[in-house]
């Protein structure tokens, strides 16, 4: 009998199975499609030659990640390459302000007015940003937080909705750029806690930076399951796991998947009802002819590029996607450029470069058009350089990962209480109903992101629960 089975081989089924594994738990993974990754894969979705992320590409919470950072990936082929600027928000007049690696490069992207007020928002918490990190992604009550005043004076910036510290900003540059970081898990901009999710986007950005994985994301993968598989843990892909009973035998089941396929597969029925699933994404992936001729100088050298006019823009989009159930007119846009900072990710002198705005949940429409707009406001040109797209839209990306219910990329809203008490309202998120059963995916805290954190904390639950029996 093993001691522990674990179901999906994304970041977070990947990690809770290296950290039992680590501790001498005999452990095998099981995934449904034919390679590991998860949200974190690489493929040529276009052309031969274009190596695409079908999800995520830029990794400001994987260098940063307390999980990540504790293991020998590098050894196993991980490498982080980083552009010349983390992140770049350009506006229609041309200009742009940054996220940089330096705080006073980016304080002076906003101009004179809010320069100040963003180094004082800041600074504070980058000489202890380690420490607070961990504790951060620790909770709840995985680990005693090391350093609780620190933790608590986050608190206070971050609990508030993202509106509230947006007000301390006296110009538009800095609140679009700040919205814009909070839209990255598609949290309503009013939300409870969003002011925390902009602070941790900005800190981990003059941390560590915002890099891309050599090769493409599928490398973070691979280098788990290879460091997994020299601890003695298997890897079995395109094994679909429908019921309980399709798993060999084992003291713990360690589910990275959504609530919904959880319950269903271990069947503790409506355990997970009141679970709520966010706004789906339509997501573009281009191979180009030249990089993208953004207007604004400092957007072509940065990895990442958010596209919003303006706060009340970026506002409007995400409430049409999340609560009108409609797409927007102007969606706001991420994007990355990936051959910035990686040539070797498409022929020379070739680009691979993606884009994706927030939708209703399983919408079906086609957002080509609008997104094309959008990027041919700040990038005027950017339709002739396309050779080819992929699309995808909430039924496709639901299609290749089935955690994405209803083309949601985060498995689960990020709002209200469950921006934090993920998959429901309890002090142990980890554990289910069942007690041999345990759940590791970003629905469970400290939520999306490729990361690792959610099957840190669950693998600690787990080898508890182990050595107990």
């Amino acid at each position: 009998m093993l001691d522990a089975v674990v179901v999906g081989a994304g970041p977070n089924g990947l990690t809770a199975a290296v950290e039992l594994a680590r501790r001498g738990f005999s452990t095998a993974v099981f995934e449904a499609r034919d390679t590991v990754g998860g949200g974190a894969r690489t493929e040529e979705l276009t052309l031969p030659g274009f190596r695409h992320d079908p999800c995520s590409a830029a990794h400001p919470l994987a260098v940063n990640s307390p999980a990540f950072r504790a293991l020998p990936l590098d050894r196993y082929g991980l490498r982080w390459l980083h552009p010349e600027l983390p992140m770049a928000h350009p506006f229609p007049d041309g200009t742009a302000a940054v996220l940089a690696r330096s705080v006073a490069e980016t304080a002076a992207s906003f101009g004179p007015r809010d320069a100040g007020t963003y180094r004082r928002l800041v600074e504070p918490f980058l000489p202890r940003w380690d420490t607070l990190v961990r504790d951060f992604m620790s909770l709840p009550l995985t680990a005693l937080p090391r350093d609780p005043v620190t933790l608590a004076r986050f608190g206070l910036a971050g609990l508030p909705p993202a509106t509230w510290l947006m007000r301390r900003f006296r110009d538009e540059r800095a609140r679009t750029l700040f919205a814009g970081l909070v839209a990255h898990v598609m949290a309503p901009l009013g939300g409870f806690a969003t002011g925390a999710v902009g602070l941790v986007f900005a800190l981990a950005a003059h941390a560590r930076g915002w890099p891309l994985a050599r090769g493409g994301s599928q490398a973070i993968s691979d280098a788990l399951a290879g460091y997994l598989t020299d601890l003695g843990g298997a890897v079995h892909t395109d094994y679909e796991v429908k019921r309980l009973d399709d798993l060999p035998p084992a003291r713990a089941y360690v589910f990275d998947t959504s609530p919904t396929a959880l319950a269903r597969i271990a069947g503790l029925g409506r355990a997970y009802d009141s679970y709520r699933y966010g706004p789906g994404t339509f997501k573009i992936d281009y191979a180009l002819d030249g990089p993208v001729p953004w207007t604004a100088e400092e957007a072509r050298r940065a990895g990442t590029v958010q596209i919003g006019a303006d706060s009340t823009e970026i506002g409007t989009a995400l409430r049409a996607a999340s609560r009108e159930g409609r797409a927007p007119e102007r969606p706001f846009l991420i994007t990355v450029q990936p051959t910035v900072a990686d040539p070797t990710r498409a022929p020379a002198g070739k680009h691979v470069f993606w884009a994706y705005g927030h939708v209703p949940s399983g919408w079906t429409g086609d957002l080509t058009d609008a997104v094309e707009r959008q990027l041919e406001r700040f990038a005027p040109g950017f339709s002739d350089r396309v050779l080819a797209r992929a699309t995808a839209g909430p039924p496709e990306l639901a299609a290749r990962n089935a955690n994405y219910v209803g083309g949601d990329i985060a498995t689960g809203a990020v709002s209200g209480l469950q921006i934090l008490l993920r998959p429901k309202p309890t002090l142990f998120p980890y554990h289910t109903p069942h007690p041999a059963v345990f759940i590791c995916s970003s629905a469970t805290p400290p939520g999306p992101g490729v990361h690792g954190m959610p099957g840190h904390n669950a693998a600690k639950a787990v080898w508890r629960r182990l050595r107990q029996t």
